[in-house]
């Protein structure tokens, strides 16, 4: 018997602190019929939001398109300063083929969402990964170098030229990028300290680029409110680089530098798989809900 579809979409917000705008994009997609909303994690020191959805495209598409509509009313980026890098109000927006479509209809329906907000709002929308129309818009941090500071600069020359959308610099949405990828899983590690140079110098030692694990993107940012620092992280492929494999390179190199990890966190789901058979607690969560397993919820919607 054929397998429905079911479609992740992890939106990401330029709002981590506003707990009334919060709940209003959550309403926002619980109201929209056939899509669940597995997760919401905000950060207030990132100043950013991450939702998860499931469900079967159109809906999700729907759902996709209801908080972009409440993101554009609520979210003024001239206000905004966060720890995490971003583009606009809607940061980012990915579709993930889970179950009985592929990629190249995750990127279908990421275009065609891309578009209608495009079209709805009047903003720029840049495609990314699967999605892409051209190679040098696959990598999502080409896209959002420069950040919405220098948004306006790009969009004024011949190359910073949206996919979709005018060319035309709205100071208070900035721009959109949407995305068609595989599961990625946000991992955080938390330093029992506040030496920011010390974190960097972890992520840097860490992520793909610096010679560390293959698939992982990892940045050192301060937490102001916690009196903290963490490495923040990306397995583009938990395959290649799992959790416990993360984990365990932070942890050494912070033993190298003299510290210690305090603890870490998950942002949205993560399939069992990415735990590579360890137990959360050895990698810094502790008792973790079974909902922040992706196979949790493919179960229960017959994926």
């Amino acid at each position: 018997m054929p397998t429905a579809p079911i479609v992740e979409c992890v939106p990401n917000v330029s709002e981590g602190r506003d707990r009334a705008r919060l709940d209003a994009f959550a309403e926002s997609v619980r109201a929209v019929p056939g899509v669940t909303l597995a997760d919401v994690h905000a950060d207030a020191d990132h100043h950013r939001s991450v939702y998860t959805l499931l469900g079967a495209p159109a809906a999700v598409a729907a759902a996709a398109l209801a908080l972009a509509a409440a993101v554009v009313r609520h979210v003024d980026m001239r206000a905004h300063c966060g720890m995490h890098p971003r583009i606009g109000a809607l940061d980012v927006l990915p579709f993930v083929p889970l179950a009985g479509l592929d990629m190249a209809a995750a990127a279908a329906l990421a275009r065609e969402v891309g578009g209608e907000i495009a079209r709805r709002h009047a903003l720029p929308v840049y495609y990314y990964a699967h999605a892409a129309t051209r190679p040098e818009r696959h990598a999502l941090r080409e896209l959002r170098h420069g950040e919405y500071e220098g948004l306006a600069a790009r969009l004024a020359t011949g190359a910073g030229a949206p996919d979709a959308g005018p060319a035309r610099f709205d100071a208070r949405s900035g721009a959109v990028l949407v995305g068609a990828r595989d599961v990625l899983v946000a991992y955080n590690v938390w330093l029992a300290s506040a030496d920011l140079a010390a974190a960097r110098a972890i992520a840097a030692a860490v992520r793909e680029s610096g010679g560390g694990l293959p698939a992982l993107q990892a940045l050192g940012v301060p937490l102001a409110s916690r009196g903290c620092v963490q490495v923040s992280m990306n397995l583009l492929d938990y395959r290649r680089t799992s959790i416990p494999a993360a984990f365990d390179a932070v942890r050494a190199e912070a033993a190298r530098a003299g510290l210690r990890v305090a603890r870490a966190e998950l942002v949205g789901l993560a399939p069992l798989a990415a735990f590579a058979g360890r137990a959360p607690d050895s990698v810094g969560l502790g008792d973790l809900d079974p909902a922040r397993h992706l196979d949790t919820w493919l179960a229960r919607l017959g994926g």
